[in-house]
């Protein structure tokens, strides 16, 4: 095995099949990128890497190889234990050549022999996805169940397993042989394969899938995050050409954005990298209708605010263009939001372009056409814009910073300044202390959306107090949500928590686990739970619900079950619900067993969120910052200290009526499991463990505040069986509740006040026209000349009184 148990994958992907001359296909072109693999690296973190090198999302790639002195029969990785087995196999090479395959391309590239019927509806959105090969029958990774059922089509008849030579070249000048549609999965013993999270309990929880990424119930994928780390920097040959990424940004019905700007820039990009033309219909602040300018095009989208937040959201789209548009072909719609955008990274870059470059520049990498006249106000613009970022980060944050530390000391403000990116984290005292003094070991992590920006993201995370209220913890703005952001985020919370000495070995998490957030949070925090928002994982299964062939109410019985699997605290219950579901449809159940329950159901979820399922409670921050103040990020995280004040002060006020050992709302919730315990019956067997009996048997244990029915270890608060136990032994109550619902620990989250920053009247943080100084001529820069003394001279001039060149009238010298 090579040293340590590492192998250098050479990992390929974008190049296109042509038919060879002996009927075999030929890969050619892509890119190749270098990653290394170790044994213990999980097959999740080896598709961040290669996600993040080739910049595309791989939800819906499989991962092939070859084995040694084999190059006839291709080895799909789907699981952590092969991904153990290619380095175990390819550790005497000690490289291995991985091809990054999208499924589609995959049915694709057998070559055309024949015709058969097949039913129409049966294509990649109405495939069945794969089941454990059982011991008695083989397993037909290739052959796909349809769905609909409708007239007949003319596809391929010929046994697709039967395996096509096809002859692959990578930047290296590298040929290899392959044969596709003989695709090889390595089983376990028990014949089954092993592609489980660790989590899960297998001798109870047997309903699990093969495949541990999330595919639609339809065969469409889930959007992945963005990455991890970049193990190797791309080969300085290789073209960055962002309408690769810009051709996917508009994903479809459901999409969010943070306002409407948002939206209208990122159509932008993509109608840019598709390369149509758009029009609107109707452009307005609460709504957005557009549609291909082609003659008789379909392609037509609608997008609105959301009745449920302040989101802009993609309400109907027809994705397909029957003008022939999308290929790259025509003049682009360019804004000039996007040119100014496009301008200042190129700025960044060279600050010496001039516009008849930039034309250049932009029309060679996008395709769009620009006048010398409107690239130069965009440039003009541009400038503006950077120089005013400057002015902040170098001039108004540092003044705003110590001003914070003088009035209000063990507060945080760091800031993070590069070519490409520009990030701020602030966290009051006052918070950090309420946190860690007061409040649950939960933190809810979200984007907060801007009304007036896009040239950064504001981050959040936020607490909840005793009495279920909103409690905010720390912010950050950033350049955008991705991995790097939230990793730089969790960091520098961890930093300021660990001033406060709070401890992180109980702590859990709760976002939406997109944009990087499932990688980034067991990254920096290595011993806390994540959960993912059930809101978000319930819209996307509604999403593919809609794709099928069910009725309304069928839908909606589904979902119930879906709530009540997320609901569950036994592992019984939880499959009950999944069963459910799998009576109705068998992909439905898969798709929510592959959406990783181990994060969003109480029966496998590690961590305790005390009763919260969603991260949608960061939306009170919405309404907390000016949209005038939004240009400004000292105005705006003045804002936020100025709002967390009144909060601090309106409920520090409002508790002090308050009597009795728990918070209104728990109290609430303690009177509700009292009302229940009244028919139960209660079976002593020792001083600590107890029987009680109703529509079951649970058990107990005072000694460590425990039930079998796993309530009060889910809720914090003792469950109906626990107090049947308390009225039957004479115990009160409130002796069992966790302290994070006491009265004291809400006077202890908000027992610190933040002060007021002085001086703050004494600067204009407003962006403005704020243009840069102009540049002073140097002194040892030569004057122009208008005439070029070594300048032939082509036109000859003659004297008017004698004809003759050399001199003029004046200066003729001939008699009269």
């Amino acid at each position: 095995m090579a040293e340590g148990g590492f192998v250098v994958a050479i990992c390929q992907y974008g190049g296109e099949f042509t038919s060879g001359p002996n009927g075999n296909l030929i890969y050619k072109g892509g890119e190749a990128h270098a990653v290394d693999v170790s044994r213990e690296m999980p097959l999740d973190s080896f598709k961040d890497e290669v996600s993040k090198v080739f910049h595309v999302d791989v939800t819906d790639m499989s991962f092939k190889y070859f084995l040694p002195n084999n190059n006839r029969t291709l080895i799909t990785v789907s699981c952590d234990r092969d991904l153990q087995r290619m380095v175990d196999f390819t550790a005497s090479a000690a490289q291995v050549d991985v091809f990054v395959i999208s499924r589609v391309e995959n049915r694709s590239i057998v070559p055309y022999t024949g015709a058969s019927t097949v039913k129409a509806g049966s294509n990649a959105q109405a495939d069945k996805r794969k089941r454990p090969a059982s011991k008695s029958k083989t397993s037909k990774s290739n052959k796909k169940t349809p769905i609909a059922t409708s007239a007949a089509v003319q596809t391929n008849t010929h046994d697709i397993n039967q395996p096509s030579p096809v002859v692959t070249l990578n930047d290296y000048n590298e040929e290899f042989q392959v044969e596709f549609g003989r695709d090889v999965a390595f089983v376990a013993t028990d014949g089954s394969v092993s592609s489980d999270p660790d989590v899960l309990n297998q001798d109870k929880l047997a309903l699990v899938d093969t495949e541990r990424e999330p595919t639609g119930i339809i065969d469409d994928a889930i959007n992945a995050y963005d990455g991890s780390e970049i193990i190797i920097d791309p080969p300085p040959e290789l073209t960055y050409n962002p309408n690769v990424f810009w051709d996917d940004i508009i994903k479809g019905v459901g999409q969010e954005f943070d306002n409407v700007k948002d939206f209208r820039a990122q159509l932008c990009k993509y109608a840019i990298g598709k390369g149509f033309v758009y029009r609107f219909i109707k452009n307005e602040t609460t709504r957005v209708t557009v549609k291909c300018v082609g003659d008789g095009c379909t392609w037509r989208l609608h997008a609105s605010e959301s009745s449920r937040s302040e989101k802009f959201v993609i309400k109907k789209m027809t994705d397909e263009h029957t003008c022939g548009g999308v290929g790259g072909e025509g003049q682009r719609r360019a804004t000039r939001q996007w040119l100014t955008a496009i301008i200042k990274e190129k700025l960044r870059e060279n600050s010496t372009l001039k516009p008849k470059d930039l034309v250049k520049e932009i029309y060679e990498e996008y395709g769009v056409l620009l006048t010398y006249s409107q690239v130069w106000r965009g440039r003009e613009v541009a400038q503006k814009e950077m120089f005013h970022v400057m002015r902040e980060t170098f001039g108004h944050l540092p003044w705003y910073r110590d001003r914070l530390f003088q009035t209000n000391p063990g507060s945080s403000l760091e800031l993070s300044q590069t070519v490409d990116t520009r990030r701020v984290f602030v966290a009051f005292h006052a918070s950090l202390h309420g946190f860690a003094n007061g409040c649950r070991p939960l933190l809810f992590l979200d984007k907060v959306p801007l009304k007036a920006t896009n040239e950064y993201k504001l981050l959040v995370a936020a607490a909840v107090d005793a009495d279920d209220g909103i409690f905010p913890v720390a912010f950050n703005a950033v350049e955008d949500d991705n991995y790097d952001s939230w990793v730089w985020f969790l960091t520098q919370l961890r930093i300021a928590l660990q001033y406060h000495n709070y401890p992180f070995d109980a702590m859990t998490f709760l976002s939406n686990g997109q944009k990087g957030l499932d990688a980034a949070v067991p990254h920096v925090f290595e011993d806390s739970h994540h959960a993912f928002c059930l809101h978000h994982i319930m819209e996307e299964f509604r999403g593919e619900l809609r794709k099928g062939p069910w009725s309304q109410q069928i839908r909606d019985a589904m979902v119930e079950d879906f709530t009540r699997a997320a609901q569950a605290c036994s592992i019984d219950e939880f499959n009950a619900s999944i069963e459910s579901i799998r009576n109705i449809s068998t992909e439905a159940a898969d798709w929510i067993i592959a959406s990783k329950p181990e994060h969003w159901s109480d029966a496998v979820f590690r961590g305790c969120r005390y009763d919260h399922f969603s991260s949608n409670i960061v939306d009170v921050f919405n309404n907390w910052i000016p949209t005038k103040k939004e240009g400004s990020m000292v105005l705006m995280i003045d804002s936020l200290r100025i709002k967390i004040t009144e909060t601090i002060e309106a409920r520090r006020e409002a508790c002090k009526s308050w009597e009795g050992p728990l918070t209104p709302s728990m109290e609430y919730k303690a009177q509700d499991e009292m009302s229940k315990a009244g028919k139960l019956t209660v079976l002593c067997s020792s001083e600590t463990l107890f029987e009680v009996r109703g529509n079951g048997i649970c058990v107990v244990n005072l000694a460590n505040w425990e039930c079998s029915c796993r309530r009060w270890q889910l809720s914090g608060l003792p469950c109906m069986h626990a107090v049947a136990v308390f009225n039957r032994i004479g115990r009160s109550f409130y002796d069992y509740c966790s302290k994070f619902f006491r009265i004291e620990s809400y006077h202890l989250t908000y027992s610190e006040t933040i002060f007021p920053i002085p001086d703050m009247d004494t600067f204009d943080f407003s962006a403005g026209a704020t243009i840069p100084p102009p540049k002073p001529r140097t002194s040892d820069k030569p004057r122009r000349k208008r005439f070029n003394p070594n300048k032939t001279t082509t036109l000859i001039r003659l004297c008017s009184r004698c004809k003759q060149a050399g001199h003029n009238k004046a200066t003729c010298e001939a008699l009269l």
